[in-house]
């Protein structure tokens, strides 16, 4: 986003109803072992935290917040405050509010024990379905996205934790 633009907070973390709107959907819903959380931490972040586990074809964690859709109308990036633990995150973008179908993804670094702030286009989102592109998907009208969310993936096993200060659009 431009440094001209303004921006608006679509969650705040530092308060604890932020963290309670999010919810894990991990790999336990196709027969994996995964498990995550998200709490309020009582330094004014949120934390998703858990263990990815390859077991029985598993290998991702994730959890989404609901937005009311036209949140997003107009908005050209996200920016996302974080402290992570060294590994690579998507933040995923869901038109509707539907458990399963298309997601919108966009992979980031975090860095280890460092606050860092991460600016996303809303054009370096792409189309996935369960981990594959899918053919012809509707492209990603930002007033339809009823959905925020983050995910570890990519067989990145063992324990993993990323700290939540704010979402910005």
């Amino acid at each position: 986003m431009a440094q001209n633009q303004s921006s608006t907070r679509i969650f705040d973390f530092s308060r604890t109803s932020a963290a309670e709107r999010w919810v894990p959907v991990n790999d336990d819903v196709m027969g994996g072992v995964s498990s995550s959380r998200v709490r309020h931490d009582g330094d004014g972040f949120a934390v998703f935290e858990g263990t990815l586990s390859l077991e029985n074809n598993g290998g991702f964690a994730s959890v989404r917040g609901a937005i009311e859709p036209g949140s997003l109308q107009g908005v050209t990036g996200l920016t996302i405050r974080v402290r992570g633990d060294g590994q690579r995150y998507q933040l995923r973008l869901r038109m509707g509010r539907r458990f399963d179908g298309v997601a919108y993804v966009a992979n980031f670094e975090t860095a280890k024990e460092e606050w860092t702030t991460v600016t996303i286009p809303l054009s370096s989102f792409e189309p996935s379905f369960r981990g594959y592109r899918p053919r012809n998907p509707a492209p990603l009208d930002a007033a339809e996205v009823g959905q925020i969310g983050l995910m570890l993936t990519d067989k990145q096993e063992g324990p993993f934790r990323i700290d939540l200060g704010w979402i910005d659009a």
